[in-house]
């Protein structure tokens, strides 16, 4: 695990709170550089008012330190956790985890899915089992605790036992012994029991305590819990009883020999937990004692444990191989010292690999780490996504600016062919105008070739022989135009067309006669007496309805041609055609 700059720990005791600042050494070793304790004198049953004198004292604890907010490695009492060691059979790696499962489903007196449990594997000394210790906390008593710490302004790194993080301490500090030690932690309302050798390790709680001294002395001299625990830092010690003469004050000696009988109780527990371990465990005979704890520095306590298990008994000082800063009172530490190891043990866990690595963390502060973890990734995306914003928003802003750019020109390009379009307009006018002074006159040429081209094509469908023109009328609206009163008498007698008028001129007015013009031609001539006689004069008919010229119906024969009768008596016979031009030719 990587070194921390800065390490912060915390300890919740049931009576005292401590925290603790280290920092790292190059060498990756630890350094003390300073720490708080806090009692704490709650209603043991009243766990959100002891919560919140817990987080009152953390925060009071970290304002001493200078620390604002930090991350912590906390410890919790060991009488809040379910711990259980279990041995099992040696499997294959992959199945341990299933099997720990199932285990703890079965050994955690909870809902598996109420709790918050965690294991670790430890050696047991037998290649045939493995040995796991267990450790299990109601999950709405985890909160409730992390709650707490959070509102003092620190954010949960890891979360472990307090006995666990003392054999943490322990070996640390105490790697060079080789045979059995016994741990011995009294505190306020429980004493754990560590029995440490090299690859195995063994925890049993008893429920007795300083708090239980301040409980019977409160009853012996009726008086409240407070004044109780008073008294007990003021007179208590244990009695050496025997032949050593009693205190002169009688409350005194009385105070020593509730102590000297609660302690005895307790050597009691700890012989069945000797006895327990060496038969259950297959554990050896302690070889030594080390006292920790609140309750260990109560005068002859060293002793009284001496004179009962005739070993060698001494303090635990889990700041062996940890330096001390200059700016912490050694006087201070060396009388503190073994109420220390919880807070060392727990610093461990951010330098180095431990040989117990619970971690008890709810899952409020799972989530909170998950989201740590990928707050980067996140501030990342949210990076990327404001650059895509910022490099759409460029691209766009740039975009507008070409096309502005390009509608600039292409207004300038308009306006330069407005301005052409308003010169061809001009010239379109100027066109019109010529056009309506030229069109008369070239009306005027046109219809010059207008007659020759009629007396051609009337003579080039002219029949060969027997017949030929004698006279050509031009006429508009049935009259003849330009000709005597003689040939005006000689057409007259064909019935005219009726004129057609002209189309109206707009809604509401009344039609209009259209302009004079030639709209068609009087053909007369003769025809000789021959075997076909007046069929001549048909097949001339025929031959005209071809006529580019002419508008001719060639079912409508009796409309052109005026009948004749041939005689006997005459050589030659006249003969009229009345033809229809097609395009009427304006008067001159």
């Amino acid at each position: 695990m990587a070194a921390a700059t800065r390490i912060v720990t915390l300890n919740l005791g049931s009576q005292t709170v401590g925290l603790a600042e280290f920092r790292t050494q190059p060498n990756g070793g630890l350094v003390l550089a300073g720490y708080q304790l806090r009692e704490i004198l709650g209603d043991g049953g009243n766990e959100a008012a002891r919560n919140a004198q817990m987080s009152a004292a953390a925060g009071e604890m970290l304002s001493e330190l200078g620390i604002k907010r930090s991350a912590v490695n906390y410890s919790v009492p060991a009488q809040s956790v379910f711990a259980r060691f279990v041995k099992l059979p040696a499997v294959e790696e992959e199945k341990i985890e299933r099997i720990i499962t199932f285990e703890a489903q079965q050994n955690v007196p909870f809902p598996i899915e109420e709790v918050v449990w965690d294991y670790q594997l430890v050696g047991s000394g037998s290649d045939e089992q493995i040995q796991v210790v267990l450790v299990a906390i109601k999950s709405n008593l985890l909160e409730s605790i992390n709650g707490a710490v959070e509102a003092a302004g620190l954010q949960t790194t890891i979360v472990s036992v307090a006995s666990m993080e003392l054999y943490n301490a322990f070996r640390y500090n105490y790697s060079e012994l080789s045979d059995c030690s016994m741990l011995f932690d009294i505190g306020a309302r429980t004493t754990n029991l560590l029995f440490i050798e090299p690859g195995k390790v063994f925890s049993r709680s008893v429920p007795i305590g300083g708090a239980y001294v301040t409980a019977a002395l409160a009853k012996e001299f009726s008086e409240s819990l407070g004044a109780a625990e008073f008294r007990k830092k003021r007179d208590a010690f244990v009695s050496l009883g025997g032949g050593y003469a009693e205190p002169d004050d009688p409350d005194v000696a009385r105070v020593s020999k509730i102590v000297r009988s609660t302690m005895t109780r307790l050597h009691a527990e700890l012989m069945r937990s000797i006895s327990h371990y060496r038969a259950q465990q297959q554990g050896s005979a302690p070889a030594r004692v080390f006292l920790c704890g609140g309750s260990a520095s109560m005068p002859y306590m060293r002793e009284f444990f001496h004179e009962k298990l005739q070993l060698p008994i001494e303090f635990f000082n889990p700041l062996g191989n940890v330096a001390v800063a200059e700016t912490v009172n050694p006087v201070e530490v060396a009388r503190s010292a073994h109420l220390l190891g919880e807070l060392v043990g727990l610093a461990l866990r951010s330098i180095t690999t431990c040989p117990m690595e619970l971690n008890l963390r709810p899952v409020s502060a799972v989530r909170t780490h998950q989201l740590a973890k990928r707050r980067p990734f996140l501030v990342l995306a949210a990076a990327c996504l404001i650059l895509g914003l910022l490099g759409w928003g460029f691209y766009y802003a740039r975009a507008a600016a070409v096309e502005r750019q390009a509608a600039e020109r292409l207004a300038e390009k308009v306006d330069g062919m407005r301005r052409v379009a308003a010169q061809m307009d001009n010239l379109r006018k100027q066109t019109a105008a010529l056009d309506s002074i030229a069109v008369p006159l070239t009306a005027a040429v046109n219809d010059r070739s207008f007659w020759p081209e009629i007396i051609e094509d009337l003579n080039a469908r002219l029949p060969r022989e027997h017949i030929w023109i004698t006279e050509l009328v031009a006429t508009s609206g049935g009259k003849p135009v330009g000709g005597g009163e003689l040939r005006a008498g000689r057409a007259e007698s064909t019935p005219p067309p009726t004129p057609t008028p002209s189309p109206t001129r707009g809604p509401g007015k009344p039609a209009t006669l259209a302009e004079p013009a030639i709209d068609g031609i009087f053909v007369r001539g003769l025809y000789l007496f021959n075997p076909r006689q007046q069929e001549v004069v048909v097949d001339y008919f025929r031959n005209l309805v071809a006529s580019p010229y002419f508008a001719i119906d060639p079912n409508n024969q009796a409309k052109v041609i005026r009948p004749t009768t041939p005689n006997n008596t005459e050589w030659a016979f006249p003969y009229e055609l009345r033809l229809d031009l097609k395009k009427p030719v304006k008067l001159p």
